[in-house]
């Protein structure tokens, strides 16, 4: 399941005929926009709200509208219960078999030359899962079928998935063999690796951008801008002493993580956090794909491209210290609550790494891409 963070656009406004609402699985009462909850929860914003997001990534039914409703991702990560997850993830199905359908109908009636009139109008994504003689949607006055949901683009814009995390990210650094000898090769100093233990450090964040946000070159203050294509997982409930078998059960998802960096800061102190935490230096995205919809360990194609330049490709599986051990060691002595964001560190091929080095400037466009997730893609501006 993909769980995203969104905000409507103004031709979705709550109560639009362009945002039907529809109950779902008789779970709860069916709820238009202005009745959800919008803010109150630890760190919303007027407006955004959470939803599942179609597994093409075209539509996003609002979690709103399934009677399951938290007032931001944060919330939702805390407070869940199992049996509200598993609402979701059937309502996420029946979701995108509605979608299906309705594509498998319009495909139908097109090539039939019919505008489908006279056929009965469906109220709700229950239906799709319960009928197999047609989609699950609403009909235009013309008779045409109409998809449910939100339009990604059209009616609604997705949001970094954790708009504002709680805390601090916890990263790693030179968690991937090849990357941890580009590092070296280009800083010495700064890269060093003596140590056979996981090197961890904290990259603030105010907002983490999205898919399609810009990132902020700081020409200014940063002459070595870098991009890193990273792996994050995100921690279901608060775990401490964690044994790493147990590891697999306190993830919630994982979504993807670009780890801008400033190199000529990050290497000018000896800790890293300032190099690594300016504004806008933390998108995520698109989504949130929950534990379950992902083999343990992951082993999930990561790339990144620079204007459509493959600098990275690896897989996540490469990683020198594997999510159940990071996890387990971290725990180690210290409470990791829900929410809490790692991530896993980031395969060769960064800007750094290139003789000469190829650091990112206003123009230019970064792509990250996981397998299974989905792409994250931020310009770099002035």
């Amino acid at each position: 399941m993909k769980l995203v963070t969104f905000i409507r656009t103004a031709q979705a406004e709550p109560g639009s005929q362009d945002a039907p609402v529809m109950p779902l699985f008789g779970v709860g009462a069916p709820m238009r926009g202005e009745d959800a909850p919008r803010d109150g929860g630890h760190f919303s914003f007027f407006g955004e709200e959470v939803g599942i997001l179609s597994d093409d990534g075209s539509r996003i039914l609002p979690a709103a509208e399934t009677g399951i409703s938290y007032p931001d991702m944060n919330t939702l990560i805390a407070e869940h219960t199992p049996e509200e997850m598993q609402v979701l993830r059937d309502v996420a199905a029946a979701f995108d078999l509605a979608i299906n359908k309705v594509r498998e109908r319009a495909a139908q009636e097109q090539a039939q030359g019919a505008a489908g009139a006279g056929r009965p109008v469906q109220n709700s994504v229950q239906d799709a899962a319960e009928r197999t003689d047609g989609p699950a949607s609403v009909e235009s006055g013309s008779g045409m079928p109409v998809f449910p949901g939100l339009a990604v683009g059209e009616q609604a814009r997705i949001l970094s998935p954790i708009p504002v995390p709680l805390q601090d990210i916890i990263c790693l650094g030179l968690n991937y063999t090849e990357h941890a000898e580009e590092a070296a090769a280009y800083a010495q100093d700064a890269f060093s690796a003596r140590d056979r233990y996981p090197v961890y450090f904290s990259k603030r964040v105010n907002r983490s951008p999205g898919d399609g946000d810009p990132v902020p070159a700081n020409a200014d203050l940063v002459d070595s801008l870098d991009y890193e294509a990273e792996l994050a997982v995100i921690i279901g409930r608060d775990v401490k002493n964690i044994a790493p078998e147990d590891v697999p059960g306190c993830i919630f998802g994982y979504t993807i993580l670009n780890d801008f960096s400033a190199r000529n800061l990050q290497t000018r102190h000896t800790q890293w956090y300032l190099g690594k935490s300016l504004d806008g230096y933390t998108p995520m995205g698109p989504c949130i794909v929950t534990a379950d919809a992902v083999a343990f360990p992951p082993k999930l194609p990561i790339r990144c491209r620079v204007n459509g330049e493959l600098r990275q490709d690896s897989t996540t599986d490469m990683l020198i210290f594997g999510i159940d051990h990071i996890i387990s060691d971290l725990s180690r002595g210290m409470t990791l609550r829900a929410g809490t964001i790692i991530s896993t560190g980031t395969p060769s091929g960064v800007g750094m790494g290139f003789d000469p080095p190829k650091f990112l400037r206003a123009g230019d466009t970064v792509t990250c891409e996981i397998g299974g997730i989905g792409t994250l893609t931020n310009p770099i501006v002035d």
